[in-house]
């Protein structure tokens, strides 16, 4: 991947979220997608993610994240920096705190390309 290839993924416009199985992405898609997916690959990330999404409120401030790895503040802070610029997360700064939500459309995008429209064995409904 190109330095360009690594820029924050805009996820935030409608794009139709076709399966995988009923048409091959374009080039474009396939890095973006692979983006998000890469992001998830680490599992510091996927629990950061899962923390988040099962908070209390559907946030979480970065104070209560750090404290669950046994990792250093800044370790924490650069995976958070991962997952917002792949569009996996928002944060708001309130005070000196970042307060982190789940973007749910990612979320959503995401399975709506690896849900199969038809499972193979399945028939149609």
């Amino acid at each position: 991947m190109s330095k360009q290839d690594l820029s924050v993924v805009d996820l935030s416009a409608p794009v139709c979220c076709t399966p995988l199985t009923s048409e091959p992405l374009d080039a474009q898609r396939a890095v973006e997608l692979a983006r998000v997916f890469k992001a998830l690959g680490d599992p510091v990330r996927l629990r950061l993610l899962s923390l988040i999404a099962s908070h209390e409120g559907g946030e979480a401030c970065v104070c209560e994240l750090t404290g669950v790895f046994d990792l250093t503040g800044p370790t924490i802070s650069h995976h958070l920096k991962v997952l917002k610029e792949a569009g996996l997360i928002t944060g708001e700064r309130r005070g000196t705190w970042i307060y982190y939500r789940v973007s749910p459309g990612t979320l959503r995008m995401l399975g709506d390309v690896l849900t199969p429209s038809v499972l193979v064995g399945e028939p149609a409904v």
